[in-house]
């Protein structure tokens, strides 16, 4: 897609034809201004990740890469093919960081450090789900749009994106920048409905669901405190995201998968 518009257009008739143009519906029926294709962003996720994997130090541990395998590998087991690519690609980074990520393309990132916090395979899989979700839901896509938007000059290009001009805002948009000192992370919206999607991933692949809880009290115990008050962050409290799940389990069907052995 390459569009050009005439000299004196607003911005903000033109935010306004693109939202009319490109609206879609995230896995919970919210609506989203998504403007780019599948392929461009798995383009981009496959991109970034190859850059992360050449500047980020990769576990060796046999023990724990077959463990983090096994559970990403069970939940996407139970994925619905997606459009963009054929298959996902799982690496764990040797690092203290307490995170983890997936990217458009079907690429998952593991920090060793997370282990320390979701300590068994139900805890662990409560948070690939969970970011497993924000790809299912186009959540890059989503803020990758906004960005371009609210930086528009007077045309969008399809994939212009990887280029080093743009980078940074890429990053971020993906869900990695604070690894290069950016930091756009996802809305309290979508986080929110990548916990409750990832929740379903988990448990329609033989999770327990309640230890989503205990990961989200293990990660507040793990913050030290030091989470700032609801209001004054994009991430929903661990009080919230605890109280959110817990609702949506009353509501879980039984999964016929049988209980992963991770």
């Amino acid at each position: 897609m390459h569009i050009t518009y005439k000299r004196g257009l607003s911005l903000s008739l033109i935010a306004a034809s693109l939202a009319l143009s490109a609206c879609s519906s995230s896995p919970t029926g919210r609506s989203q201004l998504i403007l780019f294709s599948d392929q461009d962003m798995s383009s981009l996720g496959a991109q970034s990740f190859e850059q992360m994997k050449s500047e980020q130090p990769i576990s060796t541990d046999a023990k724990t890469n077959a463990y983090v395998q096994c559970v990403a590998k069970t939940i996407t087991a139970h994925v619905p093919k997606q459009a963009g690519f054929d298959e996902w690609e799982v690496v764990v980074f040797d690092s203290d960081q307490v995170n983890a990520f997936a990217l458009p393309g079907g690429k998952i990132g593991v920090y060793t450090g997370l282990l320390n916090v979701a300590v068994n395979q139900d805890q662990l899989a409560t948070v690939i789900g969970h970011e497993i979700a924000h790809v299912l839901a186009d959540h890059s896509n989503e803020r990758l749009s906004q960005s371009q938007i609210a930086n528009a000059g007077l045309q969008i290009t399809n994939i212009a994106l990887g280029s080093s001009e743009y980078r940074d805002m890429t990053m971020a948009a993906l869900g990695v920048g604070v690894q290069y000192g950016v930091l756009l992370p996802y809305g309290r919206t979508q986080e929110s409905e990548a916990d409750i999607v990832g929740l379903e991933l988990m448990a329609k692949a033989g999770f327990d669901p309640k230890q989503s809880v205990a990961l989200w009290q293990n990660m507040a115990k793990a913050s030290g405190g030091n989470t700032p008050p609801e209001l004054l962050s994009t991430h929903p409290s661990h009080s919230t995201r605890i109280d959110d799940l817990s609702a949506k389990m009353k509501t879980l069907p039984a999964s016929s998968a049988s209980k992963p052995q991770c």
